[in-house]
């Protein structure tokens, strides 16, 4: 069973957990309910749950590893932590989709570099649209990826996160661009194409990296192209965008080839869906929510953390963020009920393009505090 923190219990809420757990355990049989302490928060809390919730601010560029929220409960409402571990549905999805489409702008903004003049950067934040919300499995879910695909790209064609993102986040100041774009339906019941604007071809079907080649020789051949500064190719008034099975890797080696046939990476713009909001679960970024430390009745503590003996990339860390220490850049986002004020959404995307950058690229998450405590937690283990 899951709660959300943000969710104010009633006496009919715990009615309704009590007699739906009645039979949930196996054989139909009672399941554990900690009914009094549900009680006893309603009463005392006003329905709110009785934890403190501290986290990285939005947008913060972390590695992999490095603890990013804890939940601690104090007290004799302290099993009632185990009910908040699916609290990372809300992390793990957002947090990858982020760092995904960050990585495909990494690519982007690297042959930018080499092939488009200056005055061509602009272009940079509409390269990569957000195409997937055709294969989300909700509305919910187009809204979670969608916002966070928004923070790296401007442009979008799930409206549902752009509208999401400007008038819940970002205090109705639009974030996602999209166009008008025609589809096949529209292309064929007209018998001629034969129209003004800019002409973007879209190929998809077929070997990625030659359809997009086939377009841009095709446009080159009718429309005509000039050089720029770099010495590549761009094309006049059209362009190409390649949004069938785009993937990081995919996204790679298109601009690679269209970088050697002499062609600017302004020419071309991508459009990620499955490979985007779809292709990535929560191993892709090893997400889990463990207990890591513990004060018992008698007020001695203990650092807790996991060893598989099978897998060393799933050990989970002993208390490495004390929640009064100087140091912890964790801060409280719900106090038994308190919600801070969250940040808008152009401060998040100033700081993810501030952090992202600084952010070394090889770096050990283990601090020596940290190392010495999972020396001894280890030894413990060792020695039971």
């Amino acid at each position: 069973m899951e709660c959300d923190t943000s969710k104010r219990w009633t006496l009919e809420d715990v009615e309704l957990a009590e007699q739906f757990l009645s039979t949930h355990n196996d054989n139909y049989t009672n399941f554990p309910f900690h009914k009094e302490l549900f009680l006893k928060f309603i009463k005392e809390n006003d329905g709110y749950f009785p934890v403190k919730i501290e986290a990285l601010p939005e947008g913060t560029c972390c590695h992999v590893h490095t603890p990013v929220y804890q939940i601690i409960a104090e007290g004799e409402y302290t099993p009632l932590v185990t009910f908040l571990e699916t609290l990372l549905t809300m992390i793990w999805y957002p947090s990858t989709v982020a760092t995904l489409s960050r990585r495909a702008r990494d690519i982007i903004e690297e042959a930018f570099e080499d092939t488009v003049d200056e005055s061509g950067y602009f272009l940079l934040e509409s390269r990569l649209q957000d195409f997937g919300f055709r294969g989300c499995t909700s509305l919910e879910q187009s809204i979670i990826g969608g916002s966070a695909h928004l923070i790296n790209f401007t442009r979008s064609a799930t409206m549902s996160a752009g509208y999401y993102v400007q008038y819940k986040i970002n205090n109705g100041k639009p974030i996602g661009l999209s166009i008008p774009a025609t589809e096949h339906s529209v292309m064929l019941s007209h018998k001629t194409e034969k129209k003004g604007g800019f002409l973007v071809i879209r190929p998809d079907s077929g070997n990625q990296v030659e359809v997009v080649l086939m377009a841009l020789r095709a446009e080159e051949k009718i429309f005509g192209c000039d050089v720029n500064k770099k010495g590549y190719k761009v094309m006049r008034k059209c362009g190409v965008i390649q949004g069938d099975n785009v993937t990081i890797h995919s996204l790679k080696a298109i601009l690679k080839a269209i970088k050697e046939a002499g062609y600017s990476a302004q020419n071309v713009l991508f459009g990620m869906g499955a490979g985007l909001l779809q292709k990535i679960n929560r191993d892709t970024m090893s997400f889990a929510t463990k207990l890591s430390h513990i004060r018992y009745a008698d007020g001695t503590e203990r650092n807790i953390m996991k060893i598989p003996t099978m897998d060393s990339t799933k050990i989970s860390l002993p208390e490495c963020c004390p929640p009064n220490d100087p140091d912890n850049l964790l801060r409280v986002i719900y106090d038994h009920g308190k919600v801070v004020e969250w940040d808008d959404f152009d401060t998040i995307r100033k700081r993810v393009a501030k952090e992202w950058k600084a952010l070394p690229k090889f770096y050990n998450n283990i601090s020596p505090e940290l190392k010495s405590k999972i020396d001894k937690v280890t030894q413990e283990l060792k020695n039971n």
